[in-house]
């Protein structure tokens, strides 16, 4: 019930133009042979210029078997795109991040069914109690009477693959 409904909203995000043409940037001093793509190791050294981590093996995998495979690694458009995409999603983990700490008002790092009525109440005031249950219970998991935020993360995502 509640992951139908959370995080309704569509995900589209572009990149303002300083900030693609830092993208470009990063692509070209990436790409140091001039080859007009980056390799692997090239789009690794790009994602930790770019967002501050070394993406794991599983992540270089995934983006290397999404690349055309008459090209030897992935050509600028491409990158823009697994960047716009990547940066995309860490807005929005920001934004879950952010109103998961506006609903854990005592800074706990988990939010118990008060949390959750008084959360309600705000935003949909005439919600009954009962619903409110039926969600909680929905987003904590493992049933333990606290949604931590990794609860909170997977139902706002459940419902933005289910919009």
């Amino acid at each position: 019930m509640f992951c139908s409904q959370a995080g309704a909203r569509p995900r589209t995000w572009e990149a303002s133009p300083p900030e693609h043409k830092k993208w470009v940037e990063v692509f070209k001093a990436c790409d140091e042979d001039n080859k007009g793509y980056l390799s692997r190791e090239d789009f690794k050294v790009a994602v930790v210029m770019l967002f501050g981590y070394k993406p794991s093996k599983i992540e270089a995998d995934s983006v290397m078997s999404s690349v055309d495979p008459n090209t030897s690694g992935i050509r600028l458009k491409e990158f823009l795109d697994i960047v716009r995409k990547k940066k995309e999603a860490q807005l929005y983990r920001n934004e879950v991040r952010h109103i998961f700490t506006a609903f854990d008002r005592h800074y706990r790092g988990y939010l118990t069914l008060e949390d959750f009525k008084k959360a309600f109440k705000q935003v949909a005031p005439k919600l009954s109690e009962r619903i409110i249950l039926e969600v909680f219970r929905e987003v904590d998991q493992d049933s333990d009477g606290h949604v931590s935020f990794k609860d909170f993360e997977y139902a706002m995502n459940s419902g933005q693959k289910q919009a």
